[in-house]
């Protein structure tokens, strides 16, 4: 890769030092994890085919985990050449010119990847390829997101309370979270509410080994599977928003006091609430609401945003022109114009909406309203403490400039 590539920036010495400190507290490899999410977020950029990513570590997944349950197959299937690999192998097999094995080492190491089962077929081929045309058919689906206005935020707290106490979360571990913060463009103090952008290509999903992190095919959601997590941490490394949290000893809210309803999802997977001891979790946007488990009136809904006094938060479908987020964008744009006077750190030929490092590739859902933290902006104390909430703060522990792109130092 070029030193010119536009993910270099977060790769910085500090970043890596610790990345490597995080990944050397589980029994995994390092070092594969580390690359693994240097390529995935170049991947997402663009600057990486997902045929090369998938090609580059498969063996070293196999490896390291006895399993690679990414779609390598539906990633060659998608490309040029794994398409025509494809076919030249299923062409090899079907004459019988040679054994699997000696055909697979003929065609190189791109073969490889497609191990010694059943794909080499014609009809396998073509299930592949057909598919990778059934993902590209789903882009313009249900994909759920946010639209949050900075500019009603008074940083009291009431969405990171609700959350914690929707999803039994163990102290310290803040789906949601408001960094308060001064900039010397900006007048005051000033809030960012952070949390999963659920992003539609998203660099966590890549580097999962097992599919445990996985974006919902019905409404484009990025959730752990938490029986299938097997805390490799590989995701929260590959993850540029600082978003992901490690389930280190027992929750604080044991399994017996969870409610079922609030565990599963529509497809019976357990994705919703906290995660158990070992496993990797972060903000749901909270599908056993979106799936009607919880009745027909909470489909649509999240508890941050009801929790929201200043109605701050809006949750709804993001491809829905006519949904919630889109109408309050169509509301906010026709009554804010871009003015570069009150929205400094704006370009001068963009509105005041914004998404946070959107430059990566990772097309992030959660659109913000208000100005954008600035090179310069440094996070202080805000109005509620999470002490005074019954809360740990650890986001002051771990926030590093490139979390927004030069913005919000601690």
């Amino acid at each position: 890769m070029s030193s010119d590539d536009s993910v270099s920036h977060l790769h910085t010495d500090d970043w890596e030092s610790e990345m490597e400190q995080l990944l050397a507290e589980t029994e995994y490899d390092t070092e594969l994890g580390l690359e693994m999410a240097k390529d995935a977020q170049r991947l997402v950029a663009g600057e990486l085919s997902e045929a090369e990513f998938y090609e580059r570590y498969h063996g070293a997944v196999i490896e390291e985990f006895g399993v690679d349950d990414r779609p390598v197959v539906e990633a060659f299937a998608d490309s040029e050449d794994g398409a025509g690999l494809l076919e030249s192998l299923a062409e090899l097999e079907e004459g019988g010119d040679l054994p699997r094995r000696e055909a697979m080492k003929k065609l190189g190491a791109g073969a490889a990847v497609l191990g010694l089962g059943a794909w080499a077929t014609k009809e396998n081929t073509d299930v592949a390829t057909a598919a990778a045309g059934e993902e590209d058919d789903d882009e313009d689906g249900m994909q759920y997101g946010m639209v949050i206005d900075l500019e009603k935020c008074d940083g009291c707290l009431a969405c990171v309370t609700a959350c914690s106490q929707e999803n039994n979360t163990s102290a310290g571990a803040n789906w949601m979270y408001v960094f308060t913060y001064e900039d010397d463009d900006q007048d005051g103090e000033n809030f960012l509410v952070r949390t999963c952008q659920h992003c539609s290509n998203a660099p966590c999903e890549k580097v999962c080994p097992t599919t445990a992190r996985h974006k919902r095919t019905e409404d484009g959601l990025v959730l752990t599977d938490y029986d299938v997590c097997i805390g490799c941490r590989y995701c929260q490394v590959a993850c540029p928003y600082g978003v992901n949290y490690f389930q280190w000893g027992e929750p604080d809210v044991p399994g017996s006091e969870l409610d079922p309803d609030h565990v599963f999802d529509g497809r019976g997977r357990r994705v919703d609430s906290r995660p158990p001891k070992g496993v990797m979790g972060k903000c749901t946007m909270c599908p056993s609401r979106q799936d009607g488990i919880h009745g027909e009136d909470k489909v649509g809904t999240t508890a941050c945003e009801e929790a929201c006094a200043m109605d701050a938060i809006h949750f709804g479908d993001m491809n829905d022109p006519e949904s919630d987020p889109n109408q309050y964008l169509e509301q906010v744009r026709s009554e804010k114009p871009n003015d570069h006077e009150h929205f400094p750190n704006r370009s001068s030929d963009t509105v005041s909406t914004f998404r946070l490092l959107e430059e990566l590739g990772t097309d992030p859902n959660v659109v913000f309203v208000g100005n954008e933290p600035g090179p310069n902006a440094r996070q202080v104390e805000g109005p509620v403490s999470y002490e005074d909430i019954g809360e740990v703060d650890r986001r002051k522990e771990v926030l590093d400039d490139g979390t927004f792109g030069g913005g919000v130092a601690p």
